[in-house]
């Protein structure tokens, strides 16, 4: 639509030049064909790189031109637009030169020199064409003529202009003692072809003489070089030895304005390496492993020839890496530089990622415990069923057949069997509470309830316990009973163990419960064991559970409990 426009508006232009007499017509129409030149390199690469500026700046240097040879129609109000915007093609160049290669002004100098650029091409202008009647076709904006405030407005004009073009070489120098060797070929060119282009405008008139050149041919030599001016920068961001750099800034820029979830950070890492199956992993907590957006573990061993991996790290610190086609991204270092650029983009991911898996994890941890619950309260309905319930109801018979002895002799007997199913019925309901809540826990506390505990197993055990100070919560001092019971059980039936030791400190906010055997160990967490349930209860009461079982090495488990006090 633009470059439709565009053609439409330099057709017109040209159109309106056929009976202009002032100069050649060739000469008059090179205006509007720089322009259309501007306009058509502008939107090639704003089409090809659409978050870099580049192209917008040539884009409007398109339009600046056709601005400018509205003065060479013979409408005054087109004349007047033509006169006073003439010379912003000069400014939109050093705008061009300082932007280039991502199009945004990276300093304040940079800032600062193309504001004063378009100060010297509009403001500065002014006297040019209100006191010389010559300026303007017709006198369309002449005021009077005055040669003295023209020439105090010239000489003001140019010194600006000069000024500006020396910061604008100043830092040009700069960059290119700064940039990447690579680059330095690509630049230099650019940079001094660009620093002519815009020189020969003012330079021109005082260099056609000692050259032979008539006015026509000097300022058609000008237009030559300032319509090559994007043409050179285009054909430089998009094919120039330093398009990545290009790329890089650009994605700096979109990192610096855009909210980055991991979908959208992917493209973006990818568009920017040209690699569309580029994947960013983000490292585990324990930074051992790597795990995808979801929290989910990547096998890094499975990736293949054809894919390449760079770790990405923020200080020191590995946070993650990015997977992408080593047949299409041939350069690690580029895929490493462009990491680097979104290390705190990609950390955040990283955080996220953490979130969501232990998000995850607490979901599973809640649900084997519910599913726990429901086992044991199957468990004890079953022992109640199977074994007190039908105690009972033999009593009760017993109990009406006693109601039915006439002899006195066999009441005793009666009696004292009645007695002993009672005193059966009495111990299965004890134990079935104990396996609920140890009566010794209940009543005399954790060290005691441990202490009972330990005499009861078949193995020596030696206990090392410290001071506890009290009663803890009771949700500390149940879990810390379980574990222990658990890990001593666990012991008994399958570490072929000689002895076992049982440690208990209690340290400022939390409670440390140490068991250690002497067995074969191979000791698992797996799914469905012992071990993994108190895991999980553990991990509910925000506390550590650490298990050490190598095989043939013993079993130490340690778990923290935070107690508050």
């Amino acid at each position: 639509m633009i470059g439709t426009s565009g053609a439409l508006v330099a057709g017109v232009e040209i159109a309106l030049f056929a009976d202009q007499r002032v100069a050649p017509w060739w000469l008059l129409a090179s205006f509007p064909a720089g322009g259309l030149v501007h306009l058509t390199a502008g939107l090639v690469a704003w089409r090809r790189r659409p978050s870099n500026r580049t192209g917008p700046i040539m884009v409007i240097g398109g339009l600046s031109w056709f601005a400018a040879a509205l003065a060479n129609t013979t409408a005054p109000a087109l004349v007047a637009v033509g006169v006073v915007l003439a010379t912003t093609p000069l400014a939109v160049a050093v705008w061009l030169l300082h932007a280039f290669p991502s199009g945004r002004l990276r300093s304040r100098t940079s800032r600062l020199t193309v504001v004063g650029a378009f100060v010297v091409s509009l403001v500065l202008e002014v006297p040019r064409y209100l006191f010389d009647p010559g300026a303007s076709p017709d006198r369309v904006l002449a005021v009077s003529q005055r040669a003295d405030l023209l020439q105090a407005g010239t000489w003001l004009q140019r010194g600006a202009g000069m000024l500006v073009m020396l910061v604008t070489a100043g830092v040009l120098v700069d960059r290119l003692c700064t940039a990447e060797p690579g680059h330095r070929g690509v630049l230099l060119p650019l940079y001094g072809y660009g620093t002519l282009a815009v020189l020969a405008t003012p330079l021109g008139p005082l260099l056609g003489p000692p050259a032979r050149l008539s006015v026509a041919q000097v300022v058609g030599l000008q237009i030559v070089l300032l319509a090559g001016v994007p043409v050179a920068f285009a054909a430089a961001m998009l094919r120039g030895g330093f398009a990545r750099t290009a790329e890089v800034q650009e994605l700096s820029a979109w990192l610096a304005s855009s909210a980055a979830t991991p979908a959208l950070l992917a493209d973006a890492l990818g568009r920017t390496l040209g690699d569309a199956s580029l994947q960013v992993v983000y490292a585990s907590a324990d930074g051992r492993a790597l795990v995808d957006g979801d929290g989910a573990t990547v096998d890094t061993s499975a990736l293949g020839e054809r894919r390449g991996l760079v770790d990405i790290e923020l200080g020191s610190r590995r946070i993650g890496a990015i997977v992408y086609d080593a047949t299409v991204v041939d350069d690690a270092e580029s895929v490493r530089r462009v990491g680097q650029v979104a290390a705190l983009a990609i950390d955040h991911d990283r955080l996220t990622a953490e979130l969501r898996a232990s998000h995850a994890d607490l979901q599973r941890s809640r649900a084997r415990l519910v599913e726990a619950g429901d086992r044991a309260r199957q468990r004890i309905a079953q022992d109640l069923h199977d074994g007190l319930q039908v105690e009972l109801v033999l009593l009760a018979l017993e109990a009406q057949q006693l109601a039915r002895v006439e002899a006195a002799a066999d009441l005793p007997d009666a009696a004292t069997h009645l007695r002993l199913g009672i005193d059966g019925a009495a111990r299965d309901l004890r134990g079935i509470v104990h396996a609920l809540m140890p009566a010794a826990l209940v009543e005399r506390g954790l060290t005691a309830a441990i202490e009972d505990l330990a005499d009861r197993m078949p193995l020596p055990t030696r206990l090392a316990m410290g001071e506890v100070g009290g009663r803890l919560p009771a949700t500390v001092e149940r879990t810390a009973y379980f574990v222990v019971a658990e890990a001593l059980t666990n012991a008994v039936k399958h570490a072929a163990a000689q002895t076992l030791t049982v440690t208990l400190e209690h340290e400022p906010r939390r409670l440390v419960i140490g068991v250690t055997d002497d067995g074969v160990g191979g000791a698992t967490q797996q799914a469905g064991a012992g071990l993994h349930g108190l895991a999980d209860r553990v991990d509910a009461l925000g506390g550590r559970f650490i298990l050490h079982s190598p095989a043939g090495g013993g079993t130490q488990l340690r778990v923290e409990l935070p107690c508050g006090s």
